[in-house]
């Protein structure tokens, strides 16, 4: 497994992450700790959680993620090899300020991860999204503190479009304050917006790009084949609207024909899908990590025979035409322009 620089930093991560977003929810403890084990044994070095995890699992289960995690970082003594990211912003209560990028918020939230994880620093401390309520020097002086007193060594972003992100690496730049070195966009076959606007300003930047969903939340796993019915248990049948979410961006018709098609060329070719899928990703010069996630171990171990794997010339020809020929969407979430 590939080691590579995180953007323009010295801090060294796997091109592969571990994503834990299915703990606490699709799966429990026990099995959470075999995914980590998994991972762990695979030479994974980096995790990545939120405090708001698992997504989908209702409020009485927020911050349960980060719990299995440090859990799991204490009964193996993992904490020194593992590179630890989390996240705030999401609502961890019903007060005004429960949520959000505010000086109070931040700081609040990353001494609640601290305990949860049971640790006296995180490696990479990510805002989840952008907060159009608070001023951005706000959020990042903020975070400029806690890189200060130790708590946080790096810092990053997840959802944000280039615009924010280049008014959050030049206010750092005005400020003299710490900057986001990484950035946690969504990116697979089926969904490669970035390329336009945001791959750029981190080549420019030194940004490391994290990214997520390179399975399309299964659907590039082939599992969903023939199917158009939703099911439980499934990234697609989470609660609280986030299934509804993931359909959004990949039950269509269109997406399910071109899955189908890509499937059954990498049959020909011997090869999985899912396995193809993640070398695409991987093969991407830009990209410094992807996030992986599973919700069992068996499934995390097959995921992770992508790693290593090169596409040929036709192999990628194949790949890259899936999104030249999806059509141009209604919504916003799945859109290419």
């Amino acid at each position: 497994m590939k080691i590579k620089s995180l953007g323009r930093t010295g801090l060294k991560v796997t091109e592969v992450c571990l994503g834990t977003m299915t703990f606490a929810n699709q799966c429990d403890e026990a099995t959470s700790f075999d995914i980590m084990d998994v991972a762990d044994e695979a030479g994974v070095n980096f995790f990545d959680t939120a405090d708001v995890y698992p997504l989908g699992g209702g409020a009485d289960k927020v911050g349960m993620t980060e719990m299995y995690v440090g859990n799991w970082l204490k009964t193996r003594h993992a904490r020194d090899r593992i590179v630890l990211a989390t996240k705030c912003y999401g609502a961890m209560g019903k007060l005004p300020n429960d949520s959000g990028l505010s000086r109070k918020h931040i700081i609040s939230a990353c001494d609640a991860s601290l305990r949860r994880l049971q640790t006296d620093y995180i490696d990479l401390y990510q805002t989840h999204q952008p907060d159009p309520n608070t001023p951005i020097d706000e959020t990042l002086r903020a975070l400029d503190d806690l890189v200060r007193t130790g708590k946080v060594r790096y810092i990053g972003c997840s959802n944000y479009p280039a615009h924010a992100l280049s008014d959050a690496l030049w206010t750092s730049r005005l400020n003299h304050v710490a900057r986001y070195d990484s950035v946690q966009p969504r990116y697979n076959l089926l969904f490669r917006m970035i390329e336009d606007e945001i791959l750029p300003v981190c080549r420019t930047h030194g940004v490391g790009v994290i990214v997520y969903n390179p399975l399309a939340g299964g659907m590039l796993t082939g599992r969903y084949n023939g199917q158009r019915q939703v099911q439980a248990g499934t990234r697609f049948g989470l609660g609280e609207g986030r299934g509804e979410m993931y359909q959004k961006r990949y039950w269509h018709d269109e997406i399910f024909d071109e899955v189908d098609r890509l499937s059954q060329f990498f049959a020909s070719c011997g090869k999985s899908l899912t396995h193809a899928a993640i070398a695409w990703v991987l093969q991407q010069p830009d990209i410094t990590t992807a996030i992986i996630g599973a919700s069992t171990a068996a499934q995390l171990r097959d995921s992770l025979k992508g790693v290593g794997m090169t596409l040929d010339a036709d192999e990628l020809a194949a790949c890259n035409a899936v999104w030249f020929n999806l059509p141009r969407e209604r919504d916003p979430q799945i859109a290419r322009r």
